[in-house]
Parts: C-alpha cells; structure tokens; sequence
C-alpha cells in the first residue's frame, strides 16, 4: 500500500511539475504567444470573410453570367457557348473572370465538353483535369469524358483508366454501368478479352436495373467468342 502511495505521490508531483513549466513557458513567451493568436484569428476572419463578402457575391454574378453560354451549350452552339457573342460571356470568359468561383469550376467542366464534341481532344483533357466537382455524378461524368478524349486520341490504357475511375466514383445505375460498358469495350480494342467479360459480367449481375442490361448479353457472348477464338 506505502509503495502505491509513493507512486501516486510521484505521478501528483510530475504533474504538478509539468504545470508549472508550463506556466513558466507561458509567462515568458506571453508576448509571442499573444502575437501567435492574433495572427491565426486575423487569418480565419480574412478566410470567412473574403469568401463570405468577396467569393459568394462574385459566384452570384458568375452564375447570372453564365446563363446564356449554357443555353448555347444546351443547343449545340459549341463555340458560342465557348467563346460569347460579344453581348454574353462565354464559359472561357467566366473561366478568366470568375476566378475561385464554384461558377468558374463549373465552366472547366462545360468547356472540356465542347472542346471534347469540337474534336480538340486534349485541350477537353486539360480543362477537364482542371475540374474539381464535388457533385458525385457530374464528377463522374467528368472522368468519363477524359476517358473518352483519351480513346479519341488512340490512348487506350489511359482511356481504359479513366472509365474505370469514373465507374467506380459514385456507383449508381447510370453513370457505372455506362462506364463499366465502355470499359469492356476498351478492354476488347486492347484484347483483354478475360478482364471485358468480368465487366461485362458485372453489369449483368449487378445493374440489372439499366439501359446496359438490356444488351450486355451479347457483349458477354461476343467477348466469350473471342477468348476461344481471339483476332
């Protein structure tokens, strides 16, 4: 019992020391510590506030302003959606003059789209690299497109890369089995046969709720064909 007192002591009196430094520490360095605060609080407000009366109410405008450029985009007008015409911004423009918006984000994304349906296959890549979505769909589809770009450009690996990124971000019966699709069909161009059927396979058993379900039976036949007899 007199050993655990002892210990109990030593481990009041460690404390007690510990406290001490401690206070010590802070007495001497008061002056710095307070600078420290001050420095961290200024920062937090200047954060909230630049975002609350600088971010928000310029997002506001960029979405105002990017009204029409989606219209054009809606209806295919591509390169009016891209650039204005010359009364209402393009997306490029809200890119440029909406900086750190959540609009300007957004516009990365519709203009990697056009630049994609353009023909401008890796210009679509960099401002869909540039895409940050929070939005699991649109992110999906996002990588998707890269995919797409990438297949365009007779990049195979990186496009079958991408499909499976997007199918796998947000598993859902529409963006998954359309990229998992894609992906076998990729996998069919690289004569991975085998690895086809498995995502063939996987839209058969587990999406049986989607547009692709309805045909992956003969995808599934076919990429079957061609492991018995490859090409």
């Amino acid at each position: 019992m007199a050993k655990k007192k002892d210990r109990a002591e030593e481990n009041i009196l460690a404390v007690e020391e510990a406290l001490s430094k401690t206070e010590l520490f802070i007495e001497k360095n008061q002056k710095i510590l307070y600078i420290i605060i001050g420095i961290i609080v200024i920062l937090v407000l200047g954060i909230f506030g630049f975002k609350r009366l600088y971010l928000v109410p310029k997002d506001k405008e960029a979405q105002s302003q990017m009204y029409m450029a989606e219209k054009y985009f809606e209806n295919d007008s591509l390169k009016l959606a891209l650039n204005g015409d010359g009364n209402y911004l393009g997306f490029l423009d809200i890119i440029d003059d909406y900086k750190l918006t959540k609009t300007a984000n957004l516009a990365k994304y519709y203009s990697g789209i056009c630049y994609l349906h353009l023909g401008e296959y890796q210009t679509a890549i960099d401002y869909l690299k540039k895409f940050r979505g929070k939005d699991q769909m649109v992110s999906s589809m996002a990588l998707g497109a890269i995919g797409d770009a990438y297949l365009e450009l007779d990049d195979k690996d990186d496009a079958l890369d991408y499909y499976l990124k997007a199918a796998e971000n947000n598993k859902n019966n529409f963006t998954t089995p359309m990229f998992l699709m894609k992906a076998g069909m990729t996998c069919e161009l690289l004569g991975k046969y085998s690895r086809a059927l498995e995502f063939y396979e996987r839209i058969r058993n587990e999406f049986r709720g989607s547009a692709e379900f309805r045909s992956v039976d003969k995808y599934i036949a076919r990429a079957k064909g061609l492991m018995e007899n490859p090409q």
